[in-house]
């Protein structure tokens, strides 16, 4: 059986308001990595290969985890939900919601945005298209391969190993927390998800102020 663990970056620049701001890990981020590193190192077998998206966050983190020199794919970088929220403001009249208002606004860009009523840097299509088919590349019979990215793109992923519709998929970003890990078992029928959202290296009490999702 082959592995893709999936795992999300540590907690960014939760104040910016646009992506080049965000997109640098926090004091926390960083420890949440070095955390998950150290948990890997004792209890998961080696990896194939290794893979991050080219954001700053996620080659962070990668290092964070001790992959200094992780393969680069872009495809596994985030959707520029910064973008998309300013064009479903521009089109619906829907404000950029502050920290507290994601559950509502994130359906709502998700709907209009596979709807093709609004459009940030590429498509919804494009981004599917770019998400599933590092999926497609990794889920190989025997192989374990991580993947640092970002929570959009794990949505993206479950979406398709679910077929869930756009405000299913909406539900299963909202409660992704930073550095969590999700697990993709490949089978001779094809990927299947096995985990969700797993922070095992946080769960201690002294560790609960890091249970973050931005």
């Amino acid at each position: 059986m082959g592995e893709i663990i999936l795992v999300r970056h540590g907690q960014a620049n939760s104040s910016a308001r646009d992506e080049d701001g965000y997109d640098r890990l926090s004091d926390l981020g960083h420890q949440q990595a070095a955390w998950l590193g150290d948990y890997m190192r004792d209890r998961e077998r080696p990896f194939d290969k290794v893979i991050s998206g080219s954001l700053r966050r996620h080659r962070e983190t990668a290092a964070g985890l001790g992959y200094a020199d992780p393969v680069i794919d872009p495809r596994l970088n985030e959707m520029d939900y910064f973008n998309l929220g300013r064009a479903l403001q521009d089109v619906h009249g829907v404000p950029f919601p502050g920290p507290d208002d994601f559950a509502a606004h994130v359906p709502q860009v998700m709907q209009a945005w596979h709807q093709a009523e609004i459009m940030g840097v590429e498509t919804f299509a494009s981004f599917e298209s770019r998400v599933t088919g590092v999926l497609q590349e990794a889920a190989q019979p025997g192989v374990r391969v991580l993947c640092v990215t970002s929570g959009g793109v794990i949505g993206m992923i479950i979406r398709h190993l679910l077929d869930l519709d756009p405000t299913r998929m909406a539900h299963i970003l909202l409660p992704i927390l930073n550095s969590s890990v999700h697990r993709i078992h490949v089978i001779p029928q094809g990927p299947i998800l096995a985990s969700f959202n797993a922070v095992p290296h946080l769960d201690t009490d002294d560790r609960a102020h890091a249970l973050t999702h931005f």
